[in-house]
């Protein structure tokens, strides 16, 4: 299981008005880019614990997170 780290600031992939399209909370963005020779993997979903769950089966030893409603 992945150690969760608080972030100050990671960037929306999801918009607010895109919420009303998607009444179900299924949207999910996944950005993936490689930074100083690592893989970094950018993720936002109308319900965190789908997010969450795609993440873990990554095996990454830590993942940030943003504390917001």
């Amino acid at each position: 299981m992945a150690r969760y780290e608080i972030a100050e600031h990671l960037p929306d992939l999801i918009q607010p008005e895109e919420y009303a399209e998607h009444p179900g909370g299924g949207l999910v963005r996944i950005e993936i880019s490689v930074k100083d020779g690592a893989v970094e993997v950018l993720g936002d979903a109308m319900r965190p614990e789908v997010l969450e769950r795609l993440l873990e089966l990554l095996g990454p030893d830590a993942v940030e997170q943003m504390m917001c409603g």
